[in-house]
């Protein structure tokens, strides 16, 4: 202790060095990635790294450095190991670290733009969606794979992938407005979805957000099933 009872010289340094390692930890964009997917719920090692686009020793290098900075915790079962977010604060860390970004880095909004498109759209939010689902006058439709919507679903949603609703579009009524949603806000695959099904002449709409922001809301989610 220095003068007075106040800590060394050094001490407030190595608090501020042990907050940028958390910093440093997100400093990938596969990282980043891996956040997102782990957001929609726990999976192994080899799903990450199929749905990340990445070899397994990368994807293991990187989920290491999650863990390390402790946004990320493990459980075995067997010879595999299964990933986690460590807690709701980490998914919270990412939404806003992706909203604080869009706000401040001019790059962002033209990289979104130039990644998800134009639906033609307007998007509903979520107490909208809530409303119309209670009145009964939507189909929602949930196009992420199927292992994330059996992990955690908006209530009453039904599952298409995204990559099997050419095929299964026959299974949706025709009349009925359907609102599409995926992980989150600045996920592709709803995009997709209402361009799809707009091109086949059917009435859709996104979800301006998705099952993240729906989650960090604590509005009500299912599990299980395939709708």
């Amino acid at each position: 202790m220095g003068v007075m009872g106040k800590p060394t010289a050094g001490t407030k340094a190595q608090l501020y060095d042990a907050f940028a390692a958390s910093g440093k930890a997100l400093a990938s964009g596969k990282r980043l990635e891996l956040l997102d997917l782990l957001a929609q719920g726990e999976r192994t090692v080899d799903a990450l790294a199929k749905a990340a686009g990445l070899n397994l020793t990368t994807a293991s290098a990187h989920l290491q450095t999650l863990k390390q900075a402790g946004f990320v915790a493990t459980r075995r079962e067997g010879v595999r190991i299964h990933y986690r977010l460590a807690g709701d604060d980490v998914a919270q860390l990412f939404a806003l670290l992706r909203k604080v970004a869009e706000a401040h880095q001019a790059a962002v909004p033209a990289a979104r733009d130039a990644y998800l498109g134009e639906d033609g759209a307007t998007p509903v939010g979520r107490e909208e969606l809530r409303a119309r689902v209670a009145a009964g006058d939507v189909v929602v439709l949930d196009v992420r794979p199927a292992e994330e919507y059996q992990a955690g679903h908006i209530p009453g949603a039904r599952s298409i992938p995204v990559d099997e609703l050419a095929d299964r579009i026959n299974e949706l009524p025709e009349e009925t407005e359907i609102v599409v949603y995926c992980r989150g806000e600045y996920c592709v695959l709803a995009y997709d979805a209402v361009r799809l099904l707009t091109d086949r002449g059917r009435r859709a709409i996104r979800l301006d957000d998705g099952m993240l922001e729906w989650r960090l809301a604590e509005l009500p989610v299912d599990a299980g099933g395939l709708g």
